[in-house]
């Protein structure tokens, strides 16, 4: 007990340590060698700039993808490292070999390492009835971004807006407390505005961040008061309320999980016990996410709320069967002994053949594994800790709370429950004389749960009802003395590079004069607001004219929905890609709000590859076309069609081969899988034989992870045979066992079929999560049966006790676990839609595998037996 003490105290000081946040803490290092030299055209400028750039990195450790962006006279060259590696040695690596490396006569680079972590986590609205733009930008400067740059966590503060204060500047130069304004306007709710946007730290919480600045922006509304402060976007309020929304499923998994365990008891004093082990382990599970260095996020909470049935399995197993001695009329002494002894093989089994299958996802590599080894190691965590609890903690209890049987009546509702027992028993008895019947059935289940597969729509990760997204514009510029200028930003152009918004491909010390076209742009930007808030679902919209890297023809309108719309963002979305004006030479693109800025890379694209500049340009104008005039395709752009012909002003390369990228949007009802055939099977059509193609953006990543988990998957059935069989010390029992791990497909894939939910990385953790699950019945089975066995009785009556005995924990186990999962399953709150596919698969997957176990793996025990006999009793079957 006093260790159990200990755990709960430290598991107390853990919680409160632990922080809250969207996801899991991920390095996305890329580093950036921007280049110049004086040569006349792009062709030149690859071949003595951009290709030795490019032989010299292309073997630095830790590289993943190298791209860059090749014009007259300058190239940007981007270095994507493996995720997790460290940003400052990259980068110290990118300028050693940069010195061994001989660049052209009057040749200059600079290296710009990013952090894409080191994201916007709020912004506010700066409005005043009494001051002009110029005291206002002043005061702004001086009183305000001054005090926020000085916070915990801040790296830096944009004073935004008031475009005549000072030339454009690359932002990657700007020290946090002294702003610049000069390359946008902001426009808040139709109104000229100043703005101030705070970027965090890459190591920082954004909530935490966020919390210290609303903090200050109260303190200076009380001090400034002619000055109004709105907040105008943020990232923590949408993580605020998918946190709550995952804590609220969590609590309610937990309260699901215990009210169900007493009815199968009918008593409150092993009920409690049962319920005793959710705390237990949760705590102890905090003690390890503390010590990884873990956040309360969605991928750790929705793992907790998951495990929340799992974890109180092995205590109602054991309290069950201590309730099953006591009622034979043991003392609750002697029934914790006997009963914990018992079963001790079947919580061991079942809990490390469970773990078996998680420790993997958290051993897995690249982003993929990443993101979810937080999950693995918690759910193995809570998994370890609940073994313990029941195997120490629950018996303990049981022995000073359980009475022994009173001489009262059998209650009424026992009657149903011997009724379900009797046919049981009788379909049990049925089965084992039709066996071939029995296999068929389940073979066929199986099958058809395969056949499921190819009507499910694949995606990557689901579409979420955030309530909030960006719409991104590009104008034409002006004319520009230099065709090059033109060229190098033309607006129909979409750039690869992994962040678009913190990479100056154009140098603000450019000798060529740039017209300041704000104005114009400023002009498309009122005429796409206007249709925008005219719309009843909208709140605010908060609009920057001109990007930080001297862009002034670019533009965003970031769009606030109001809490009580009746209308889903995706469904808005589609809306506006319809009804927004067609400007001349504007494009426009209505994008969600990323997870991290990985570069403003849209979740469909396509890289073709090749060496002849004009068979690419041909190409994606041909897909361009093609796609544009299929349904669900939105924001169609494409690198590489914008070259004239014989006349070369802009190079993509992608890995040291030339590249164009066709990209685009999809709306609400076209899957990513779906998309992704349809391109694909349209490019191919129009392909010479000198392109290749490869996938980009979330098509690749969805690749990725089937990859990843295909992998996983059999590691962790691989990792089930080993554990199940060094346990029953035969190979025959895991074979049994291993039964019912296929049983759950059908269940898992008509659920998901029947809530059109996706069949992509949410759902496959669900399916993994299911593996650990489905052999928990199995082992309750074969254990119990191979105990009768051996205490003398022949194997049909062992199997039919054993049916008879283990129904009930089965039923208990399997009703605690979805009843536990629904609240996530249900998709009720912010990010439900991430949260559901996961449990929909599993309970889906539990129902199938439960119903069928009962009856297929006694059936398959007793065909192996006939095969590979291990027992001699006095009559064989």
């Amino acid at each position: 007990m006093s260790f159990w003490i200990a755990v709960t105290v430290a598991g107390v000081l853990a919680f409160s340590s632990l922080k809250y946040a969207l996801f899991p803490d991920i390095t996305f290092p890329v580093v950036v060698v921007n280049a110049t030299a004086p040569l006349t055209t792009a062709l030149d400028t690859e071949a003595k700039l951009t290709k030795p750039l490019e032989e010299r990195l292309r073997s630095l450790e830790g590289l993943e993808n190298i791209r860059s962006s090749t014009y007259p006279s300058q190239t940007a060259v981007a270095l994507s490292f493996a995720v997790g590696t460290n940003l400052e040695t990259s980068t110290k690596e990118v300028e050693t070999a940069l010195k061994q490396l001989t660049l052209p006569q009057g040749a200059t680079s600079k290296i710009i390492p990013l952090n894409l972590n080191e994201s916007a986590a709020i912004s506010y609205a700066i409005e005043s009835p009494t001051r002009n733009l110029t005291d206002l930008t002043k005061l702004a400067k001086d009183e305000i971004v001054s005090a926020i740059a000085k916070l915990p966590g801040v790296l830096k503060v944009s004073l935004l807006g008031g475009a005549t204060a000072t030339p454009p500047v690359n932002p990657l130069n700007a020290s946090a407390a002294i702003p610049q304004a000069g390359a946008t306007l902001v426009r808040f709710n139709g109104q000229d505005a100043l703005a101030f946007q705070v970027i965090k730290r890459g190591n920082a919480n954004t909530l935490e961040v966020v919390s210290r600045v609303e903090k200050e922006v109260q303190r200076l509304r009380s001090s400034l008061k002619d000055v109004k402060l709105t907040l105008a976007s943020t990232q923590a309020e949408y993580i605020r309320q998918a946190t709550k929304s995952t804590i609220d499923a969590l609590m309610e998994a937990i309260l699901l999980s215990i009210v169900v365990i007493f009815p199968f008891l009918w008593n409150w004093r092993a009920t409690l016990i049962s319920a005793l082990a959710i705390p237990t382990s949760l705590l102890a599970t905090f003690i390890v996410m503390a010590i990884f260095g873990f956040n309360l996020e969605t991928i750790t909470l929705l793992a907790l709320a998951l495990v929340i049935g799992s974890i109180v399995d092995d205590a109602i197993v054991d309290v069950e069967n201590i309730m099953r001695h006591v009622d034979d009329g043991e003392t609750p002494r002697q029934a914790a002994l006997l009963a914990t002894n018992e079963i001790g093989l079947t919580v061991t089994a079942a809990t490390l053949t469970a773990v078996a299958v998680f420790l993997p996802i958290g051993l897995m590599g690249g982003v993929i594994g990443q993101f979810f080894k937080p999950f693995g190691i918690t759910v193995s965590a809570a998994m370890l800790a609940s073994m313990l609890v029941a195997r120490t903690l629950s018996p303990v209890l049981a022995i000073y709370w359980l009475k022994p049987k009173s001489s009262l009546s059998p209650r009424r509702e026992a009657n149903i429950s011997v009724a379900f027992s009797q046919f049981y028993r009788n379909l049990l008895s049925w089965s084992l004389n039709h066996r071939k019947i029995v296999i068929g059935l389940a073979v066929l289940s199986f099958i058809a749960g395969i056949a499921l597969i190819p009507l499910i729509p694949k995606g990557f990760i689901p579409k979420l009802d955030r309530g909030e997204f960006n719409i991104a514009y590009t104008a034409p510029l002006p004319s520009i003395p230099s065709g090059v200028e033109q060229q190098r930003r033309n607006p129909n152009t979409q750039s690869p590079l992994p962040s678009r918004d913190a990479i100056n491909l154009v140098s603000p010390n450019s000798p060529l004069p740039i017209p300041n076209p704000l104005n114009d742009s400023l002009e498309v930007a009122k005429k796409l607001e206007e249709v925008v808030r005219k719309s009843p679902a909208v709140e605010t919209v908060f609009t920057t004219v001109g990007s930080r890297e001297g862009e002034p023809n670019k533009g965003i309108l970031y769009v606030k929905l109001k809490k009580d719309r009746t209308i889903t963002t995706g469904e808005l979305q589609d809306q506006f890609r319809s009804s927004l004006p067609t400007l001349s030479g504007v494009t426009t693109s209505v994008e969600d709000i990323q997870f991290v800025d990985s570069g403003g890379q849209k979740p469909l694209q396509i890289a073709l590859r090749g060496n002849d500049l004009q068979a690419l340009s041909k190409a994606v104008k041909a897909i361009k076309e093609r796609i544009q005039r299929l349904p669900g395709f939105a924001d169609v752009t494409v690198t590489g069609e914008t070259n004239p012909q014989g006349t070369v002003f802009q190079i993509e390369r992608l890995n040291n081969q030339r590249v164009a990228y066709v990209s685009a949007n999809l709306g609400k009802d076209l899957s990513l899988g779906d998309a992704t055939d349809k391109v694909v099977a349209e490019a191919k059509a129009v392909l010479p034989p000198n392109v290749s193609l490869n996938l980009g953006g979330d098509s690749a990543s969805q690749g990725e992870v089937f990859s990843s988990f295909g992998s996983t998957l059999a590691l962790s059935a691989l990792c089930i045979v080993i554990v199940l069989i060094l346990l029953f010390k035969s190979w025959v029992d895991p074979l049994v066992i291993g039964v019912s791990l296929p049983l759950a497909l059908v269940g898992a894939m008509l659920a998901l079929l029947i809530t059109k939910s996706d069949f992509g990385m949410i759902s496959l953790i669900g399916f993994v999560f299911l593996l650990g699950l489905a052999n928990k019945n199995a082992i309750l089975l074969v254990d119990y049966i191979n105990q009768l066995r051996n205490a003398g009785l022949d194997r049909t009556e062992a199997i039919l006790n054993t049916g008879l005995v283990r129904l009930r924990p089965i039923m208990m186990t399997t009703a605690s676990t979805i009843l536990g999962m629904l609240p996530i399953a249900l998709g009720f709150g912010a990010g439900s839609e991430l949260r559901s596919p996961m449990a929909v698969a599993i309970a889906g997957g539990l129902v199938s595998s439960t119903i069928l176990s009962l009856i297929v793996v006694p059936v398959v025990y007793a065909i192996l037996d006939d095969w590979f006999p291990r027992f001699h009793t006095r009559e064989r079957n």
